[in-house]
């Protein structure tokens, strides 16, 4: 019976798993894109072109996720961290650091 009320606890969970918040950037260069897979602060990225997405990752606020990310791939146009988009402002101050 524990088993099937664990079983049933883990599937009904299972969607809010899938529906975590995205982690994503948009690289200034693409060339600067990573061929295969960069483990940054715990965040598996992966890039197609200027485009990447992480999975995973430390909790920590978006702007030093994102000057994390700008010091190993480049300089960002974009940024969103777990569903938290930065600002003009911010992405400005994130390539700068």
């Amino acid at each position: 019976m524990r088993a099937l009320l664990a079983a049933a606890v883990l599937f009904a969970a299972a969607p809010a798993f899938a529906q975590a918040p995205a982690t994503s950037a948009t690289l200034a260069d693409a060339a600067k894109a990573p061929s295969g897979r960069v483990i940054i602060d715990g965040a598996a990225w992966r890039c197609e072109g200027d485009a990447c997405t992480a999975t995973g990752g430390s909790s920590q606020p978006a702007t030093r996720a994102c000057r994390r990310v700008a010091a190993k791939l480049g300089p960002v146009t974009s940024f969103s961290y777990k569903g938290q988009a930065l600002s003009e402002e911010e992405i400005a101050a994130c390539n700068a650091a």
